[in-house]
């Protein structure tokens, strides 16, 4: 056993190198890149396809998908017109950024203005491994309950915004906004809370008023 930590610490550490490269990469080119993160179903790519076909028009942007297996939100990414590439960590439970990396020789990143990583839907492990982003992007759907943040709460600590999806379920499920607000606020100050509904489009304003924020910072 106590050979065990210098050795979880030398692959994290090995993957922040690779992070810290992959950021520098992203500043001198001015793109955003930002790691999407949630538990499988809570709407990341739904989201994804909205957001790349309302703002297809005033970004060029860019995909890269992580799943255990298919291609399938690839695919659904594609179809929006935006780069898309996939990811299949044959049961690995994140991406890191050696993955990214090889992914990233797939995409055209001249005049890329936003790169997406959406990661496996876990709500522990790509937590722990940066990618290269500017920020990291949780969702949470409503249908999961209001105590998540409660019980991970290092996904939340370390987000810079967490979007409350699928809010047009709201009256028939028991999730309280104020009590998931409250709990990832006592996690982490700074983070921004957006009830959206990626499905209706509810409140993507906020969404959309955040990403021309960030990304007119990278310029």
């Amino acid at each position: 056993m106590s050979q065990e930590v210098p050795i979880v610490r030398n692959v994290l550490e090995a993957n922040d190198r690779l992070s810290d490269e992959l950021n520098k990469k992203f500043r001198v080119k001015k793109i955003l890149c930002l790691n999407l993160m949630s538990s499988p179903g809570a709407g990341k790519t739904t989201l994804l396809e909205r957001t790349l076909t309302d703002l297809k028009d005033e970004f060029r942007m860019a995909v890269i998908e992580g799943d255990l297996q298919t291609d399938n939100d690839a695919q659904r990414v594609a179809a929006t017109g935006a780069q898309a590439v996939q990811i299949n960590t044959e049961g690995g439970c994140h991406l890191d950024s050696g993955m990214v990396m090889d992914a990233l020789k797939s995409i055209d990143t001249e005049g890329l203005d936003i790169l997406f990583v959406e990661n496996v839907g876990n709500l522990v492990c790509p937590a722990e491994f940066n990618v290269g982003e500017d920020y990291k992007v949780t969702l949470l759907s409503v249908a999961e309950g209001d105590d998540k943040p409660e019980k991970y709460p290092f996904m939340f600590h370390i987000s810079a915004v967490m979007l409350l999806n699928k809010v047009d379920l709201l009256p028939y499920v028991d999730f309280d906004l104020d009590k998931a607000k409250a709990h990832a606020t006592k996690l982490n100050k700074d983070i921004k809370v957006m009830p959206i509904s990626a499905r209706t489009g509810e409140n993507m304003e906020a969404w959309y008023e955040w990403l021309r924020e960030k990304r007119a910072e990278k310029l």
